[in-house]
């Protein structure tokens, strides 16, 4: 199962038109996917040749709003209003439609709000505002998208599948426990006003820990066709078993993904960068969850074979394994060498979230709004290949 929007409005090509095997499909999108990552990098975020000073707030909560926005108008809306436009033209007015609102969203909080709380402030010290305005996004990025990919939109599905009135539904009910999720485990960590010792977490170990469960909610969603979940039956138990499977499996990755990073830095780096070290679960989790998005949609989420057990775990060794390879690669060499971002410890640069949602919100732009313009249809693999 690959995410609604790669599934809907993918009719095969006629036999006239130009096709590419899906391995050369992905790669090419990859290829200009990351040409266009590393070139507004350059001209807008780079902390050494960029003159714009947005590094790395608001950068970041610019990232996260203007995907969660995205998230809202295409998993939950399927694009309502903006599919009857035509390529180019549809996807160019959805960039700029997320992007403005992600922008907006950002400094409302920070001007806005901030100006009346603290909390939010744009010049709190640390960019701290703009964090605690952006965290909102981290519950989010669940809520909304597991409505999706683990409930199969219910319950507004079993009352319409008509949009926008399902995508309405939706975001209005997810909005709640989001909003719960936000007050209860980010706030307290983080407001002006609350005492930091009495927070369930360091904000640290909070992203490390509920991104973890956003990691299993995208492996479960994408990789592995919902299951086990989708063996709960009626479409509320798979829903509620999705909820408490992914909770559990989450924390348990937290621990898993959290370890494996610190083996992959070296225990010296580790020990270096100290207590804050729990949020790295989240810098090697972010690498895997683009791999996810990108092996689902640009890859056709291969091997699509008749083993679905074959195909699962082909799909979760392949993206875990490039995660792994990304982690490496950024930390040790392209967030200081290409993206000149600055040391964390030892030879290790960068923050992980950051260019990888940087590089996961160009995907969302070119893979899905624009839906790969300019590159011939993907080939898709024979239904017996693996």
């Amino acid at each position: 199962m690959t995410t609604p929007l790669a599934t809907e409005g993918s009719v095969r090509a006629p036999v006239a038109q130009r096709s590419l095997p899906w391995f050369a499909q992905g790669l090419a999108n990859l290829a200009v996917v990351t040409a266009l990552a590393l070139a507004s990098w350059y001209l807008l975020v780079d902390p050494k040749w960029s003159g714009l000073d947005i590094y790395p707030q608001p950068l970041i909560a610019f990232i996260f709003w203007t995907v969660t926005t995205f998230v809202w108008l295409g998993f939950n809306l399927d694009f309502h209003g903006f599919d009857r436009l035509p390529q180019p033209v549809r996807g160019i007015a959805l960039i700029l439609f997320v992007t403005t609102v992600g922008v907006g969203i950002t400094f409302a909080l920070a001007y806005g709000w901030g100006h009346f709380d603290a909390t939010f402030a744009a010049d709190r010290a640390g960019g701290a505002g703009y964090l605690t305005g952006a965290l909102f996004t981290l519950f989010g990025f669940f809520m909304y998208v597991t409505g999706v990919i683990n409930w199969g939109r219910w319950p507004w599905s079993k009352l319409t599948t008509r949009q926008p009135w399902v995508g309405l539904g939706q975001i209005t009910l997810l909005t709640v426990p989001t909003f719960i999720l936000y007050a209860v485990f980010a706030l307290p960590g983080l407001a002006t006003w609350a005492d930091p010792a009495k927070a369930w977490f360091t904000t640290p170990t909070l992203i490390g820990w509920f991104y973890s469960i956003i990691v299993s909610s995208h492996v479960t969603g994408l990789l592995t066709d919902n299951w086990p979940w989708r063996l709960a039956g009626s479409p509320g138990r798979v829903a509620l078993a999705s909820v408490v499977g992914n909770a559990v499996v989450g924390t348990g990755l937290y621990y898993v993904l959290l370890s494996l990073s610190k083996v992959l830095m070296g225990s010296s780096n580790a020990d270096a960068i100290g207590p804050g070290i729990t949020i790295f679960a989240a810098e090697l989790g972010v690498c895997w969850l683009f791999w996810m998005i990108f092996w689902a949609n640009a890859f056709g989420n291969w091997p699509n074979g008749p083993s679905p057990a074959r195909n699962h775990l082909v799909r979760v060794g392949i993206t875990l394994g490039l995660g792994i390879a990304t982690f490496l690669a950024y930390y040790f060499f392209i967030a200081g060498s290409v993206l000149h971002e600055p040391l964390v410890a030892g030879g290790m640069h960068g923050d992980a979230l950051g260019w990888m949602d940087w590089m996961l919100l160009w995907t969302l732009f070119y893979v899905f709004c624009l839906e790969s313009y300019g590159l011939p249809r993907r080939r898709e693999p024979e239904p017996t290949e693996a």
